[in-house]
């Protein structure tokens, strides 16, 4: 679903099948905007943003996180420097503006154009 939605809307990316490739990619990448699910195998998206912090390199990438928890926890992420936050369920037009709206503004920082989605297929 958000892959048929990020393809539609004209955008490249990468999927990770989990938190580990996901930081890889990011690594290796340096994607314009990551859409970043908290619950995956291996590491977490929780890891994935604890590691974030730790490299300069990461913190500068927008994230959105997207996740069916809506605890208090999910203040935590806000304050690891995300982008948006939005809910399980979510409207893929929802996605799609907010994706827009986190997208650096040209020539922020260099980077490969795309996003890279967490999901659960391998695209790269």
């Amino acid at each position: 679903m958000i892959v048929a939605a990020l393809k539609r809307d004209g955008y490249t990316f990468c999927e990770a099948p989990n938190g580990k490739e996901a930081l890889d990619l990011m690594r290796k990448e340096q994607p314009n905007v990551v859409v970043l699910d908290l619950m995956m195998p291996v590491l977490s998206g929780w890891d994935v943003l604890q590691a974030r912090e730790l490299e300069p390199e990461l913190r500068q990438i927008p994230v959105i996180v997207i996740s069916a928890n809506r605890a208090p926890e999910v203040a935590t992420a806000v304050d690891k420097g995300i982008c948006a936050f939005l809910p399980k369920p979510f409207d893929i037009a929802a996605l799609s503006a907010l994706v827009r709206s986190c997208l650096p503004m040209p020539n922020a920082r260099a980077a490969a154009p795309g996003v890279t989605a967490e999901a659960e297929t391998p695209a790269c």
